[in-house]
């Protein structure tokens, strides 16, 4: 199972209450984690903590497709979570909490590797009016320049199927450091029509985030 990626990501932000951060770690890490990559469809997944940006926890399910989670196998857990789920998901003691679900819109192909040591991950809507042109530069000029970067695994973009704002990109980082190197930082003003596209363009709170790896099977 470990090193795949499908077409769909299901991804699970929350804060925890500093009271409850002990136990909502060993479940996640001795129960839930092996509990969703036993799903038929759950390729792939890993836990990270964020080292800027929030909420504090993320964790990165790699999905054949976004429809996975409507599947009979992922209802029936949902439908019956174990004792442990029902004191600890973020769903009940969660603080910022969202649990996306998103179809890959670039590339086109799935990619493949196991779950990158660290993630950048933007959570962004932009203006109806220029969003055609967002997306031509979002995937021509905008990942293409991240991806020749040291330090870069690959960019990926998404749309949600589940859940807000509509886009999501997600970068595969080597290390989170990558993100204050001097090429890193000059990406994101080198082209014009970056500077442009910026003005168009509205992150959710907390975003981008920089997460790194903190628990994997």
């Amino acid at each position: 199972m470990a090193g795949k990626k499908g077409r769909g990501l299901l991804m699970v932000w929350t804060d925890v209450p500093a009271d409850k951060e002990e136990e909502f770690n060993r479940w996640y890490n001795e129960e839930h984690l092996a509990e969703l990559l036993a799903i038929p469809g759950f390729l792939d997944g890993a836990r990270y903590e964020a080292v800027s940006g929030g909420p504090r926890y993320l964790a990165c399910y790699e999905l054949e497709s976004a429809e996975v989670i409507e599947s009979p196998a992922y209802r029936t857990h949902f439908d019956n979570p174990t004792p442990w789920s029902r004191r600890m998901s973020p769903r009940v003691i969660g603080i910022n909490w969202s649990g996306n679900t998103y179809r890959q819109i670039f590339p086109e192909e799935a990619a493949s590797g196991g779950m990158a040591p660290a993630l950048v991950t933007g959570r962004l809507s932009c203006e109806e009016a220029v969003e055609d042109q967002f997306n031509r530069w979002y995937n021509g000029v905008y990942i293409p320049g991240h991806n020749a970067l040291p330090g870069c695994i690959r960019g990926r973009r998404y749309t949600a199927t589940r859940g807000q704002p509509k886009y999501l990109t997600v970068y595969e980082l080597e290390h989170e450091d990558v993100v204050q190197s001097a090429e890193w930082l000059a990406n994101r003003t080198a082209h014009p029509q970056t500077l442009e596209m910026r003005k168009h363009m509205t992150h959710a709170p907390g975003s981008p985030g920089v997460y790194r790896k903190l628990f994997e099977l």
